[in-house]
This record gives C-alpha cells, structure tokens and sequence, in this order.
C-alpha cells in the first residue's frame, strides 16, 4: 500500500509559555526533525510538511531531509487550515494519507509503519483512529478518496466527535505505546518527554549540528 504523509508543524505552541516546542531539543536534535526524520524512516511516498509558526526556522532545521514545505498563511485559525493546507500540497499518487503531528517525538519509524500496515489490514471503515485504552491518538490515516471531502469540510479529522458522528467510517485500531496518545503542550510535558527518552532504547543521532 502507498500512503503519504502530511505533518503538522504550524502551531503558535502557546501553552509552552513562550519557546516553540518544534525547537526544542529532543536529545540531540529539535523535536521537529526527530518526528520528520522517523516518518521518512517509515517509507512514504511522500511527506509534506506544514509550517506557519516560525517558519523559516523550521525550514532550516528541516534541511537535508527529503520533504515538501506548505506554508499555512491561515495557520493561527486552528489545525483543519493546516491540514486542508498539507492536503492541497500532495502531488504523487497514493492509498492512503497519513496525518501526522510533528511533536509525536516518541514514536519511531516502526510505529508510523505499524499504522500503516494496520490500516492495509483493518477489517472496516476508511478512516483509522489509533487508540491506548479508549484515548483517541495520532497519526490519523485516511484513504485518499476522502481528500476531497475533507477540503470541502465534510470531515473534520481533529474533531473529537469524528468517531462519533462517523462510526461506519472510523476503524479504532488498539495500540499498546504511548506515543501515539502523549501530547507534548506544556513545560511540564516537555520535562516528562525528556525523562521517556532518556529510557528509549533506540538513540537520536549522536551528532547534529545546527544550519
């Protein structure tokens, strides 16, 4: 099955209290590059990566990986503008579309592969919802058809009522690992991520250096 991806990176990360979380250093390099790098890891056709909130920032630390940039002008209007933004962006043919948050630090390549398979393999429903012990998680992965639907507004994928209001649609797919389920909005957060890598067994790179 051929899935693209489209990672969110727009956000103004207000909770953080003043950094951008993209920035932040998740040993070694910054959060937006360790989550990009490991869905490229996964095999995608392709990956576009929205931007909005200090945008020429991110693209500089995204330099060298092999990914399409969409600025999001509307970005401070909530996360659909983003999403419909990385959707319009898409240009090669695929099964399915795979939305991505570019905080999602824990997880690795596998993880995005996992989703992947699941989604090839699932037994109902176009839209798949990961989900750790009944909490909706992220990535959300969707078959291409729905591109124009969800350009036109018919699906909202960041709503919470999607199960809901769209049960014949949405297979909820079991994980076990938190990182599809771990938001990454506060300080507080940002100190509990710090502690779940120090315990990861697969390391970042031991060196990256800044642009």
């Amino acid at each position: 099955m051929r899935f693209s991806a489209v990672v969110l990176a727009a956000g103004l990360s207000q909770r953080m209290n003043g950094p951008n979380k993209m920035l932040l250093p998740a040993p070694v390099e910054p959060v937006v590059r360790r989550s990009v790098r490991a869905i490229l890891q996964s095999g995608p056709e392709e990956v576009v990566v929205v931007t909005g909130h200090k945008h020429d920032l991110i693209i500089q630390i995204l330099q060298g990986l092999k990914v399409k940039i969409a600025f999001n002008p509307d970005f401070r209007d909530g996360q659909m503008t983003s999403v419909n933004t990385g959707l319009a962006a898409l240009s090669l043919p695929c099964d399915a579309v795979m939305v991505c948050l570019a905080d999602q630090v824990l997880l690795g390549p596998q993880h995005y592969t996992h989703l992947a398979q699941a989604f090839e393999n699932r037994p109902h429903g176009s839209i798949l919802v990961p989900c750790l012990e009944g909490k909706r998680g992220n990535p959300v992965v969707f078959d291409s058809r729905h591109i124009t639907d969800i350009l036109q507004g018919k699906h909202r994928l960041g709503c919470r009522k999607l199960i809901e209001e769209h049960p014949e649609l949405v297979y909820r797919h079991k994980v076990e690992h938190i990182g599809y389920v771990f938001d990454l909005d506060t300080p507080e957060d940002y100190s509990r991520l710090l502690r779940k890598l120090e315990s990861e067994t697969t390391a970042a790179p031991a060196v990256w250096t800044e642009p």
